[in-house]
């Protein structure tokens, strides 16, 4: 689906992720994960288009060939900007732009269409609502809505449970795996909560030393390579069929 040829990424002369060799298959659900400042942002930028490579090439393929590529993103709910006061169906709207034209007005298939995302997050009675009144859940199935509006082959999420409390957490990524099942999207998810990842992803990618490493998430998913990359000492178990990560500190017995 999206493959990086030998991909250097940074900005201005400065690199941050050199030799980045791999592909996202089609339908996976894709991990990103990496200690803060590894370069999880630089690399989301350059699927989106915002970021051009240094060096190499970035292709959107089906069955071999290019294709126009086709988005939704889903941002950290705390960093959309609330300063306008807009309805929740007025927010999901939004994400029929590309295809309507910004200055266009919406049609009866982008309601029909936007109104369906909304039943399928759970928000269909609140889409009237003013999005800024919203719970920290509400709005991040609102903003999965507006992605999903878009009609995408792709889904991006970039810390789609960041701030939330544990229930939260599981119905956000539980409706993320539906979503997945139900519309075969490719799901490209970036986390810093690895029993989240650890739980949902089928293939784990991890940026470490300027590059990423990537595999099934059985194979990247160890103690050893966990505590290497995050520089602390770690437990992997098993919790009636779960996985959980949990730090140990050094020199300590277990």
């Amino acid at each position: 689906m999206i493959k990086f040829s030998n991909v250097q990424l940074g900005y201005g002369r400065k690199p941050v992720l050199t030799a980045l060799n791999f592909e996202i298959q089609r339908g996976d659900f894709f991990g990103i994960v990496g200690p803060n400042g590894a370069g999880k942002t630089t690399l989301l930028k350059s699927i989106l288009g915002l970021l051009k490579p240094i060096k190499g090439e970035i292709s959107f393929l089906n069955n071999g060939s290019e294709h126009k590529k086709s988005i939704g993103y889903v941002p950290q709910h705390a960093s959309v900007d609330e300063i306008f006061p807009v309805t929740v169906l007025d927010m999901v709207l939004m994400g029929r732009y590309a295809k309507m034209g910004i200055f266009k007005r919406p049609k009866n298939e982008d309601y029909t269409i936007s109104k369906k995302m909304l039943k399928n997050v759970g928000m269909e009675t609140l889409a009237k609502r003013n999005y800024r009144e919203l719970s920290g859940g509400q709005k991040q199935r609102t903003l999965i809505a507006r992605a999903m509006a878009s009609e995408p082959d792709v889904l991006i999420l970039d810390e789609p449970v960041e701030g939330m409390d544990i229930q939260a957490e599981i119905s956000i990524m539980e409706l993320i795996k539906i979503l997945h099942a139900e519309y075969a999207l490719t799901v490209i998810l970036v986390c810093h909560d690895l029993n989240i990842v650890a739980n949902y992803v089928k293939t784990l990618s991890i940026i470490h030393n300027n590059t990423l490493k990537l595999g099934s998430i059985d194979s990247m998913f160890n103690e050893e390579t966990m505590a290497k990359v995050y520089g602390t000492n770690v437990k992997i178990v098993n919790i009636a069929g779960q996985k959980a990560i949990i730090s140990k500190l050094n020199n300590t017995n277990e």
